[in-house]
């Protein structure tokens, strides 16, 4: 039963309550997820987690059930395609590769010499569409944390040069650790990850600074995994193709902590100290003495083409400024278990939810009046090998980043019922936060930041290349806590996400009649309304002062004033 006292979002319009389709009787009339459908949203993730789609994986024949499922979804709805040449997608050109469990790297220390194996102590990858990758007596360099911050005043580098070197990194940002006093504490958020503390982010600096290798220096609390979760893609990459420009670090990966540990001893350091004098702003980078790297690693390619799926409302008096909704049609496919047996990991809820929200929105906008500005609904690609459908939007866009006004990304709602909370990700980061507070309000409901900040969450999924890009972003992600429900609280909550995540990239992350809908729903509905009001207005969202994108999107202020 529904309770009476959750207002609504559209007052007015009337909405049964659903549990994975089947009607309830309720109280209020107009339900706090109206005018977005339970049920509705229900069928498509029943759909897409079913057999004929085969686990959505890029690239294979359940690429193309999806992408035809979509289109037809977006052409029953009424909406315009928003692809390349008039069409309903954008061709996403990915590579694959994969580096053998045998590879194996040596440091040479003065005369002594350590091996280190592939999933044991060390683990590579490359995004290089090469058959082999060769290192031949690197220098390794240690830089702490691996951070050029100037909005943080905090440089690792002090102009130490990279080129042919190996870049050894400390993981997260360089108050992590820090202890009460320390020059350096609250300085990147305490706790809570900023994009500098990424994995994703150091590569990046390495490769800019011209290093032949990357290698991060694992420890489970920065990391927020332990080793299993870094070793278990198993030496698979995959990336977008990139322009000459553009080129990864030819090596990237991660050294497990004890041989790290083992590495620095024989080169007469103690990295225990070391990252203590990382957690200070006069720290230079440290070149291990007398320790050179080399590599001889075979490396499989194989070549890709994916789609991004995009459909849009044009805008009737701004349609060169876009409001954008969006969310990854793809998981991670068949695969044969141990026993032989083919396995579908269907990603009902990862990420069949969103894009089930996505259509809901879309829907709803297309009933009502014409927006102001354009509204974009995009299904992205390859999310799961890396946020690499969405990094080609950013990098090829549609529109004008420019002149998009926000970016809601949805990516895993819960299915356990309407709750009383709602979950900020990466609290303190742009406007958009403080507008879904309002909205959820609206709901009868309080918007409480995420439970665990220092693993990242905000810089997971495919909102990120967009406030890379400098567009404000609001990423809803159900996983971020424990909802308190309104049947049975946070115990509820708390367990409903403990099933999930033992389903979380399984197989058993599939549709069930059992769920109830109403909590993405309400979710859904809340983003609707943030985006509606942006569509039928002029307001530019902002980053706050503290965030690290805030200056990427100034850089462009010129042309949102145009008129």
């Amino acid at each position: 039963m529904f309770p009476g006292y959750l207002k609504a979002v559209l007052p007015g319009v009337a909405a049964a309550a659903f549990v994975a389709g089947h009607a309830f009787a309720q109280t209020n009339p107009a339900s706090a997820y109206a005018p977005i459908d339970p049920a509705r949203m229900s069928s498509v993730m029943r759909t897409l987690a079913s057999d004929p789609f085969e686990g959505r994986a890029p690239g294979t024949p359940g690429e193309a059930k999806t992408i035809d499922y979509i289109i037809d979804q977006y052409k029953q709805i009424g909406l315009e395609p928003g692809g390349e040449n008039g069409g309903w997608t954008q061709r996403v050109p990915l590579i694959h590769t994969k580096i053998d469990s045998t590879a194996s790297v040596q440091a040479h220390i003065g005369q002594d010499r350590l091996s280190f194996t592939q999933l044991k102590e060390i683990y590579l990858n490359t995004l290089m569409p090469t058959d082999r990758i060769s290192i031949t007596d690197a220098p390794l360099v240690f830089v702490g944390y691996g951070v050029s911050a100037p909005d943080r005043q905090w440089d690792d580098y002090k102009g130490a040069d990279l080129k042919g070197k190996v870049a050894v990194f400390l993981i997260n940002d360089p108050d992590f650790d820090a202890k009460p006093g320390d020059s350096v504490a609250g300085r990147f958020g305490g706790k809570k990850m900023t994009y500098y503390g990424r994995w994703t982010y150091k590569y990046e600096e390495a490769a800019r600074r011209g290093a032949v290798a990357a290698l991060i220096v694992h420890d489970t609390p920065g990391a927020s995994y332990g080793w299993s979760t870094v070793v278990a893609p198993g030496g698979e990459a995959f990336d977008i193709v990139r322009d000459g420009a553009d080129k990864p670090v030819p090596l990237q990966g991660w050294i497990e902590g004890n041989a790290a540990r083992v590495l620095f001893a024989k080169a007469g350091l103690s990295l225990a100290h070391l990252r203590e004098q990382a957690r200070r702003p006069d720290f230079h980078p440290v070149e291990l003495p007398n320790v050179r790297l080399s590599a001889s690693v075979p490396v499989t390619v194989e070549h890709l083409e994916s789609r991004n799926v995009i459909a849009k409302l044009t805008g009737a008096k701004y349609p060169d400024q876009t409001v954008m909704y969006g969310a990854h049609w793809d998981a991670f496919g068949e695969r044969t278990d141990a026993q032989g047996k083919k396995v579908i990991r269907r990603g009902a809820i990862d990420d069949g939810s969103g894009i089930a929200a996505v259509m809901e929105i879309a829907r709803a906008f297309k009933a009502g009046p014409k927006p102001d500005r354009t509204v974009m609904f995009a299904s992205w690609t390859a999310e799961e090998r890396g946020l690499l459908g969405s990094t080609w939007y950013a990098a090829h866009p549609m529109a004008p980043l420019a002149k998009t006004a926000a970016n809601f990304t949805i990516d895993v709602l819960q299915m356990a019922g309407p709750s009383h909370n709602a979950f900020i990700i990466g609290a303190g980061q742009d406007s958009l936060q403080d507008d879904f507070a309002g909205a959820v309000k609206t709901q009868g409901r309080t918007a409480v930041s995420e439970a665990m900040p220092e693993r990242g969450a905000f810089y997971r999924a495919d909102h990120l290349p967009f406030a890379r890009a400098g567009v404000p972003v609001l990423p809803i992600m159900d996983m971020a806590g424990f909802p308190d429900l309104l049947k049975g609280g946070v115990p509820a909550g708390r367990q409903w996400l403990q099933n999930y995540m033992t389903c979380y990239h399984q197989a058993c992350d599939a549709w069930s009649a059992q769920w109830d809908v109403r909590g993405a729903a309400e979710d859904t509905a809340a983003l609707y309304r943030i985006g509606h009001t942006l569509a039928f207005s002029q307001t530019w969202p902002q980053w706050k002062p503290g965030s690290e994108f805030r200056a990427v999107r100034e850089r462009t202020d010129a042309e949102r004033s145009e008129r």
